[in-house]
């Protein structure tokens, strides 16, 4: 969650500050192009202007007069610094033409200035940049005919490149310190304004970790009112929290108390149903141990009751034990050698079944775990007759127990066909098996795996299975 947090902080402060940076860069483009355009045109008016003022005149105080001394008073006044005026005549001769600096003097200029004059500017009197060169720079110029004479007027664009310049670094340097504000401002609110989520987040993270699937749960944590406001985002996400974390409490609450009314009907059941099973029983044995004679229908009647009735009154068992563990029953807690344990497991399935191969892999040491010795003899022969249903005759079944770091591992492996993927998913739930034909006569009762599994997840272990196509192997681990 707080990587998650810092992700949509950095994502809100940057797409924020990209947005500023944009508009920064608009505004200061737009800044830039409308003085610039504002300056150039203030320019070309000056230029008009002194174009006007030298057309019909000697741009240099009168025709004819080839020079004029520095500081003769020629009656016009002098020309401002950085202005351009050049005369020619029809024949292209350059009667006169200069440039003046800063420093109020004058500079005649080039005849491949003269010339780049002449070719680049148009004289409808229409301002049009030259660059003149490095010495001299761009200047804006106008040229007009008069009396078959082409004045040119020009001013020098330096002011103007230089105000641009200097609005380009103050811009630069103002947007450089206002992002840099903003981003530090947004920063700043935007971890004051996900306060608010950050603590509906804690809520929801914690509830996360909690155990959900069984068993009586209690959801204590609930998002505080002051971040329930329904007028805000935040606050109408907490409020649903809570009113998504209510239903929850209230449906699983439901649950658990239907699984409990289910606990205590099966077991309450399954206690009932013991008398009358017994009695049916005892009732069918004194039948077939009378010596009264009997067709063999009647005969075949008493049999088929009295095994089915045993077949049942092990169903009740079942049933029983699974409720017993379900409600939490706790178990004995005496030491159990596993090893004799094994030992005698495969002793009883060799005596009971010749048809399969029986191996038993243990080592010379005796291992003990503490536990309930009845219910891990159930565990185990459960897996052994499994492996003894589901196999055809002939099949090798090799039992082997063996010490680990977290305990004692026992193993049941068997060289059948494998699991049927289809059955493999719901291997260990509750009256699960691979006969669709549901025969309990061909079949099993499906309750032998959920058995061998909630004994020992109540002694606190695991069980687990692979298989493959000549290999299956049961696995359960026991802690010490």
């Amino acid at each position: 969650m707080t990587r998650a947090r810092w992700t949509l902080r950095r994502t809100l402060v940057v797409g924020t500050s990209v947005l500023v940076a944009l508009a920064f860069v608009v505004m200061s483009l737009a800044t830039i192009l409308a003085l610039r355009s504002f300056a150039l045109d203030r320019l070309d008016q000056q230029v008009r202007e002194g174009l006007s003022f030298a057309v019909g005149r000697d741009a240099f105080g009168g025709r004819g007069d080839d020079s004029r001394p520095p500081g003769m008073d020629t009656g016009s006044p002098a020309p401002r610094i950085g202005t351009l005026q050049a005369v020619i005549d029809g024949d292209g001769t350059v009667q006169r033409s200069g440039y003046t600096r800063a420093d109020g003097t004058e500079v005649a200029l080039s005849d491949e200035q003269v010339a780049l004059l002449r070719s680049s500017v148009a004289t409808d009197g229409t301002p049009t940049t030259v660059d003149l060169g490095a010495d001299f720079g761009a200047f804006r110029v106008a040229a007009a005919v008069d009396d078959g004479v082409t004045v040119f007027a020009g001013n020098s664009q330096a002011d103007v490149t230089a105000t641009t310049s200097a609005l380009i670094v103050i811009l630069v340097a103002v947007s450089a310190v206002t992002l840099l504000v903003a981003v530090l401002g947004l920063s700043l609110f935007v971890r004051r304004s996900l306060r608010p989520l950050d603590r509906v987040a804690g809520v929801a993270q914690r509830v996360s970790t909690l155990s959900l699937s069984a068993g009586s749960v209690d959801i204590p944590d609930r998002v505080a009112p002051s971040d329930t406001d329904p007028t805000i985002e935040v606050g109408r996400v907490g409020a649903s929290l809570n009113g998504l974390l209510g239903h929850v409490q209230s449906s699983l609450a439901a649950r658990q108390h239907s699984e409990e009314q289910l606990r205590r009907f099966i077991a309450d059941a399954s206690h009932e149903l013991r008398t009358p099973l017994a009695s049916i029983r005892g009732y069918a044995q004194l039948s077939l141990g009378e010596d009264a004679p009997m067709t063999p229908t009647q005969a075949r009647s008493f049999d088929r009751i009295e095994s089915e009735a045993q077949r049942m009154a092990s169903l009740v068992d079942d049933l029983l034990l699974l409720a017993r563990l379900d409600a939490g029953q706790p178990l004995r807690r005496d030491e159990v050698e596993l090893t004799l344990l094994a030992v005698d497991a495969v002793s009883d399935a060799q005596a009971a079944d010749a048809t399969h191969e029986w191996r038993l892999d243990v080592t010379d040491d005796l291992i003990s775990v503490t536990g309930d010795e009845n219910r891990l003899r159930q565990v185990v022969a459960n897996l052994l007759r499994n492996a003894q249903t589901h196999t055809p005759p002939g099949t090798t079944v090799t039992l082997s127990l063996a010490r680990e770091a977290a305990g004692a591992v026992l193993r049941v492996a068997d060289t059948g066909p494998g699991i049927d993927q289809s059955v493999a998913e719901r291997l260990f739930d509750r009256f699960a098996r691979g006969d669709d034909s549901r025969n309990r006569d061909a079949g099993s009762t499906g309750l032998g795996l959920s058995i061998a599994q909630a004994i020992t997840e109540a002694h606190g272990g695991s069980i687990s299975v692979e298989s493959a196509p000549g290999r299956t192997v049961f696995e359960v681990r026991l802690p010490e």
